[in-house]
């Protein structure tokens, strides 16, 4: 599975960014798939997941403001991040998990979100 992640980007506070993650390869094997963060000097975090059935799960910083969607006909996850402040500055991947097979986990190349004040 490869994920190619888009959207990007710098915002003032208080903004709007929209992230995309494509997904290719075997899809058909796709479980959920979501996106994590990593500021500077941080370690990675989780933002929000996309599960089967629609079901979805987000970390308490961004609850309210983030919105994840999934296009399973397209193979792509969207973030719809709102009111960006500058705590939400980093670099934000998307990620795959799968049902079965040797790698269970999928990371796409990050794409980088700067929220200026």
């Amino acid at each position: 599975v490869q994920l190619q992640a888009s959207g990007g980007g710098l915002v003032q506070a208080g903004g709007s960014l929209r992230l995309s993650c494509a997904a290719s390869g075997s899809t058909f094997s796709i479980d959920t798939m979501g996106w994590y963060r990593q500021a500077p000097g941080k370690q990675r975090e989780f933002v929000a997941i996309s599960m089967n059935g629609g079901r979805t799960n987000y970390a308490d910083p961004v609850k309210g403001r983030f919105t994840i969607s999934r296009d399973k006909a397209k193979n792509t996850v969207y973030l719809e991040m709102n009111r960006l402040n500058t705590e939400d500055t980093a670099v934000y991947y998307c990620n795959a998990d799968l049902i079965f097979g040797p790698i269970r986990r999928y990371w796409g190349q990050g794409t980088q979100v700067t929220v200026s004040s």
